[in-house]
């Protein structure tokens, strides 16, 4: 398996297979499908993913997208177009976003998180 990912500004990082879960969730999120569906577009897509990068060292985070969206055209077309039409939003060229880089957050959208709620100070 791919050890590190190689970052567009050339820095490298440990190759984390959550961060590509996470990222097609986000694009899928924006989507109107069920989340059943969702969850199963995750695990088809990250799986073929993650098995492309198993035969390499090291992975750029240009080719994690690539092969991201070509699973997602073949798998569930609304997804890859949500994950696009976020990277226009964002102006982001297909490499960041802003949950980071496409190896680091797919260069799709992450889910907004769950606001906190605020502790009550104890007495």
């Amino acid at each position: 398996m791919a050890n590190e990912v190689i970052k567009k500004d050339g820095s490298k990082q440990p190759f984390d297979p959550e961060k590509i879960k996470n990222s097609i969730k986000g694009a899928a999120a924006r989507t109107e499908l069920s989340e059943e569906r969702q969850n199963e577009v995750v695990e088809q897509v990250a799986t073929a993913v993650i098995q492309l990068a198993d035969a390499k060292e090291e992975i750029a985070t240009s080719e994690i997208r690539e092969n991201i969206l070509s699973e997602l055209d073949k798998v569930e077309p609304t997804v890859s177009e949500a994950w696009k039409k976020y990277e226009e939003e964002k102006g982001a060229g297909g490499e960041e976003s802003a949950g980071g880089e496409a190896g680091e957050a797919g260069g799709a959208p992450e889910t907004p998180e769950t606001p906190k709620t605020p502790e009550t100070p104890e007495v």
